[in-house]
């Protein structure tokens, strides 16, 4: 359950009750019984164990404020808002709704693998403070939505499709939109914590199957989808594509750097070659950094970058100090709106070479192991490095292999400027593992098909 970046396992097996609570007499010990916002998501399994979180950190004396069902944005704008010294968000994020777990926000850094893991020993040695600490609850949506409409232009107006996968964004996003005068179609925008109509990772284009039917349905202009706790965004175009990650944060990459040249960039260490290409020529200073949220929020706050993007759809932006997949949503659409070009235009423009998806392979933790150490092995007689997991670049592309921060899988991205030097790769590489061999050739073969138009 104790990840790299925060805390998250299956509800009633893994994480439980009894479980929580601990953990919020070890996180309030941790903080030496200072003052929490608590937020949490709309899984079922999300009230009990934030009743119980919060039990355990009142013990420690701890106050909390407990602002209700929230995207986890709100909670860390709460955190800015209240002035508090940590902030907790009760979801598992994109894992499917079995999952649970605990985000959490100390001072105002994210949360690093050493303190992971001494919360973890502190459960473990049950060694925490005793208190008694004040419990309030407050709404922070009025506010937060205030700061949307206030910081958002529409010259424009648009039609929108809103996927909020019945999570947390459901709670604020239709009214965003409507308030901001879009012509919105809402889609799966009813709370429901088993996320009955599709699994809560946008990430995952067969995930979005409905959603780019109904923009075409509905000749909308852009679709927009939010994970389960409304952190990450990812859209559809005008013609019912889904857009890479990348494309998207070159939109907002554009836009930043027409207002603030020279300004530092961090970009996620495994995103395509475009977003290094593309902040170079618009005057930016691009600065990679390992994949996952802390690791990418923690570069962009020491950096003082403008902007900071993840290839799963975490947008991170300098005036709120933190991502925000609602405020990257109205963000994208407000700059849609200030000119003619479609968002399908603007991918079109977008020279991209043949690139994977993240592929998953789930095995246990000695596998994952193994097939890192071959990575190097095979990768030898390329340039190898090791920002996160294992990277080879070749002459005519280059692939990473790295373990994942929030579920027991190792993921694989490649990219290559031809099919058949992807292949030889793929092949020179993995050679040993057929399985992940043919997932990475079956995705490239996607990708050309993508681009040719043919299926």
């Amino acid at each position: 359950m104790y990840k790299a970046c925060d805390i998250r396992g299956v509800y009633g097996s893994e994480l439980t009750e009894a479980e929580a609570l601990l953990i919020g007499k070890a996180i309030g010990t941790f903080i030496g019984g200072a003052p929490l916002i608590v937020g949490g998501d709309t899984r079922f399994s999300t009230d009990p164990l934030k009743r119980s979180l919060i039990e355990g950190l009142l013990s420690t004396g701890s106050d909390v404020t407990d602002i209700g069902t929230v995207p986890t944005p709100v909670t860390y704008f709460a955190k800015n808002l209240l002035k508090t010294q940590g902030a907790v968000m009760v979801t598992a994020s994109h894992n499917p709704s079995q999952y649970n777990g605990f985000k959490l926000l100390i001072a105002d850094t994210p949360v690093r693998e050493e303190d992971i893991i001494q919360i973890r020993r502190l459960v473990e040695s049950r060694e925490f403070l005793k208190g008694k600490g004040v419990y309030t609850n407050t709404k922070v949506l009025p506010s937060y939505l205030q700061m949307i409409l206030s910081s958002s232009t529409m010259r424009r107006r648009l039609k929108v499709v809103l996927d909020c996968g019945n999570g947390a964004a459901s709670v604020v996003a239709l009214q965003i939109f409507e308030e901001l005068g879009y012509e919105v179609v809402p889609l799966f925008c009813e709370p429901l914590g088993n996320f009955p109509h599709r699994d809560p990772n946008p990430s995952v284009e067969e995930h979005l199957s409905a959603l780019k039917e109904k923009v075409v349905q509905q000749k909308a202009d852009v679709g927009i989808a939010f994970d389960g706790d409304g952190d990450r965004v990812v859209f559809v175009d005008d013609t019912g594509r889904f857009c890479d990650g990348e494309a998207v944060f070159l939109l907002l990459v554009t836009q930043a750097l027409n207002t603030s040249a020279n300004a530092k960039i961090v970009y996620d260490g495994k995103s395509s070659s475009i977003v290094h290409k593309g902040i170079l020529e618009h005057g930016g200073i691009p600065i990679p950094e390992r994949s996952g949220h802390a690791f990418i929020r923690r570069r962009f706050l020491e950096e003082h970058a403008v902007l900071a993007g993840e290839v799963s759809g975490h947008y991170f932006f300098s005036e709120l100090g933190h991502d925000d997949g609602l405020y990257a949503a109205v963000r994208v659409c407000s700059i849609l709106s200030e000119g003619d070009q479609s968002l399908s235009s603007w991918i079109d423009a977008i020279e991209t070479p043949l690139i994977t998806p993240d592929i998953r392979i789930y095995l246990d933790a000695q596998e994952r192991d193994s097939i890192l150490a071959r990575v190097r092995e095979k990768g030898s007689g390329y340039s190898l490095s090791y920002l996160d997991g294992v990277r080879v670049d070749a002459p005519h592309g280059w692939m990473v292999a790295r373990n994942s921060v929030t579920e027991p899988c190792i993921t694989v991205r490649m990219e290559a400027d031809a099919l058949e030097t992807g292949k030889n790769l793929a092949q020179e590489i993995f050679g040993d593992y057929p399985e992940v061999c043919q997932r990475i050739e079956r995705a490239l073969e996607a990708r050309v098909q993508k681009k040719t138009g043919t299926r």
